[in-house]
């Protein structure tokens, strides 16, 4: 067995994420065509308040949803890309960008790949506590990103029932309710 090698690489569209073709060897020394979209570092965090037993989400349409499932919205936790920050830094502005919560202290999950057949895409996966007080603003996303964000507050059984029975459908809110249910199971008792 070889070490794996990118051959050749040609950009077929760069934009704000960037797409290319790749010709690679393989580990057999077999030599494939292999898509790749270039992607920036990500966020992603489920805001919960443990003596309300709630939790924060968004609700926005979402382009490859719509046309894969013609599904007008999905309800995830809040996320975006790392922008230059670190990423606790980009959390807690995507947190109150699109949610309106001002947060304090983040517990991180995980660092994953998103779609490790596609895409260069590595997320941070955090837990962050809140409290009523801690909503300072409307949310609803950054101005002039048109992100049509609905914020919702849902109750943590909820949250779980959605995930037992298959309707909550983003990956990434998936994991996050599964671990929040694995750390903390009084809360959804």
């Amino acid at each position: 067995m070889s070490t794996p090698e990118i051959l050749e690489k040609t950009i077929a569209y760069d934009g704000w994420a960037k797409y290319s073709v790749l010709r690679v060897r393989l580990r057999d020394g077999h030599i494939a065509k292999r898509e790749l979209e270039e992607h920036a570092a990500a966020i992603t965090v489920l805001p919960y308040d443990p003596e309300r037993r709630t939790a924060m989400l968004v609700s926005q349409f979402r382009v490859p949803v719509f046309a894969a499932a013609g599904e007008h919205t999905l309800v995830e936790s809040i996320a975006g890309t790392i922008d230059g920050e670190q990423p606790e830094d980009a959390a807690c502005r995507e947190a109150l960008e699109e949610t309106g919560l001002k947060l304090g202290a983040l517990e991180p999950v995980a660092l994953l790949w998103t779609m490790p057949g596609l895409s260069t895409e590595r997320m941070h996966l955090y837990l962050a506590p809140y409290r009523r007080a801690d909503r300072v603003g409307d949310g609803g996303g950054a101005k002039g990103e048109h992100e049509d964000i609905t914020v919702m507050e849902l109750p943590l059984r909820e949250l779980a029932a959605m995930a037992d029975s298959g309707t909550l459908t983003d990956m990434k809110t998936f994991a996050l309710v599964q671990t929040l249910r694995l750390r903390k199971p009084e809360l959804f008792a």
